[in-house]
């Protein structure tokens, strides 16, 4: 729901989605089964995400022939971010050994490190010898009593195997006893982060079939957020206009994707996601889809009459007579297959999701007229805004400012409470949103 004079805001973070890349020429193809070539290019596009996932969240980045310290810091990073832990904590569970005299770190060590940080240990002491050597022989390994790998170790290698954790053509390629290589690292790192939830969270594509139904199942399990403590103390700022409103959202539907190549759309009505994601589909553009809930609270002035409540609307009434409105809303993240694919968005939006009049066809439902979409990163077109954000446990209050303004609305906000801490960022945001921030009503 959208009323003049009322802050938005959204939330964004980032991860990657890299384009499917098929063999460069026609004779590679012809020589090969679709399906082999198909699973390979996946793999080459699943290994690139985890690259850029790992490079952009975690600042991890690492050589062809990884060392044993390298790997033990980079995983030691990951445990850290997914279980809430420092790093110096993430280090004293031992998952990577300490070894004398060598740098190298052997696949088998590696993954029996990245099995253990996955919490998949105790599955794989269960299993049999038999069971064992049937998961190894997969990637080409025989298994042996009194050979290189450990019963314990083997069988950490093949629940690996059986669980993704690693793919079998890469440790066949390299063997278990042979160096870690960089592919074999970011594999394992990338899906110890995925196991633990903090890999992309994501919807579905645009181009996936059954979009629409996950995309209305969502809204409709969605309901208003409330957050306690920390909306009253908001709220307060509201009652002394410090602010004229604020988003709230939960972290747990962050999507983590590539900032490089996602925009985020805010909206309220569910019919008009529909809509949108078929319109980027109709025009062939890949996307990965996120929907995030939100709840828009802001000022509603009594002069605009008595408000009808329902489940997805509900108002307050405040001292001085008006109401602080709690509107049910989403964002919608869009993660583009490249940056030129994101770079369509925007006049697709403005052609076909803007309200340019009162009574007009050839448009979106409940088009805008000031429609909402950012990015975190440079666009052409786009104007330059600041998000002011508190955040706590899983909640996020954001609102928008223009950037002159931003000192005024973080002292303000920390006025309220000197439990809270007001981040802020700049990003860009679409020309009619920066308008209706100067004031402009269309």
């Amino acid at each position: 729901m959208r009323k003049t004079n009322k802050w938005l805001q959204l939330s964004t973070t980032a991860a990657l989605i890299t384009a499917l890349a098929l063999p460069a020429t026609a004779g590679a193809a012809a020589n090969q089964p679709v399906a082999v070539l198909a699973k390979e290019a996946a793999n080459a596009t699943a290994q690139a995400e985890y690259g850029s996932f790992l490079l952009q969240q975690y600042g991890i980045s690492l050589d062809k022939a990884v060392t044993r310290g390298q790997f033990s810091q980079a995983l030691a990073k990951v445990v850290a971010a997914t279980q809430s832990i420092t790093e110096k904590e993430a280090n004293a569970k031992g998952y990577v050994p300490q070894a004398a005299g060598t740098a190298k770190i052997a696949a088998w060590e590696a993954i029996s490190a990245a099995v253990k940080a996955a919490d998949l240990a105790e599955l794989a002491y269960t299993y049999s010898e038999d069971k064992v050597a049937a998961s190894l022989k997969t990637a080409g390994i025989a298994y042996q009593q009194g050979g290189t790998l450990s019963l314990q170790a083997a069988q950490e290698v093949a629940v690996a195997l059986d669980t993704g954790l690693v793919s079998a053509s890469t440790l066949s390629a390299i063997k278990a006893d042979g160096d870690t290589t960089g592919e074999l690292a970011v594999q394992l790192l990338g899906k110890v982060v995925e196991f633990h939830g903090n890999y992309k969270n994501y919807l579905g594509n645009v181009q996936d079939a059954d979009i629409y139904g996950k995309l209305a199942q969502a809204w409709s399990e969605s309901s208003l957020i409330k957050a306690g403590e920390l909306q009253e103390i908001i709220d307060t700022g509201l009652k002394q206009n410090l602010i004229t409103g604020y988003n709230l959202k939960d972290a747990a539907f962050d999507p983590h994707f590539d900032p490089e190549r996602t925009i985020t759309y805010g909206h309220s009505d569910i019919a008009h996601a529909i809509q949108l994601i078929g319109l980027l589909k109709s025009e062939g553009i890949h996307a990965k889809v996120q929907f995030e809930p939100k709840t828009s609270a802001f000022i509603y002035l009594k002069e605009w009459g008595e408000p009808t409540q329902s489940d997805d609307y509900q108002v307050v009434q405040i001292e001085n007579g008006n109401f602080i409105a709690y509107a049910k809303e989403y964002d919608l993240s869009f993660e583009f297959a490249s940056k030129a694919e994101k770079e369509r968005f925007q006049p697709l939006v403005l052609k076909y999701a803007k309200r340019y009049q009162e009574d007009v066809t050839g448009l979106l439902k409940a088009s805008w007229w000031q429609p909402l979409y950012h990015s975190r990163t440079e666009l052409a077109d786009y104007p330059v805004i600041t998000n002011n954000l508190i955040k706590e446990g899983r909640y996020i209050v954001q609102t928008f400012s223009l950037n002159e303004e931003s000192p005024k609305v973080v002292a303000g906000l920390k006025k309220l409470s000197d439990k809270l801490n007001v981040e802020t960022y700049k990003f860009w945001v679409d020309q009619p949103f920066f308008n209706y921030l100067h004031g402009e009503s269309k």
